[in-house]
C-alpha cells in the first residue's frame, strides 16, 4: 500500500501535522508569535493571535482533507 502512494500524500500529511502544531501551540501560548517575530501588530489585544490560528487550523483541516482523498485513491479495490 505505501509503494502506491504518491508524494503528495506525504506532502499533505507532514505540512497539516505541522499547521496543525502550530494551531494549537498559539491557542495556549499565544506570545510566541511576538517572541520571534518582535513585532505586535495587535498592540496586545490577541486578535492577530485568533486570526493566525483560525488561519492554521484551516489550512490543517483543508490538508487532511486532501491527504485523506489521496490515502482513498491509494486504496486497492475491493473485490
Amino acid at each position: 500500500m505505501r509503494a502506491q502512494l504518491r508524494y503528495r500524500f506525504w506532502w499533505e500529511s507532514v505540512t497539516g501535522t505541522v499547521t496543525g502544531v502550530l494551531g494549537l501551540v498559539t491557542i495556549f501560548c499565544s506570545d510566541w508569535i511576538e517572541a520571534i517575530f518582535r513585532v505586535d501588530p495587535d498592540h496586545g489585544n490577541g486578535s492577530a493571535e485568533w486570526l493566525i490560528v483560525a488561519v492554521l487550523l484551516a489550512v490543517s483541516l483543508a490538508l487532511a482533507f486532501g491527504a485523506r482523498l489521496e490515502w482513498r485513491r491509494a486504496r486497492p479495490a475491493l473485490a
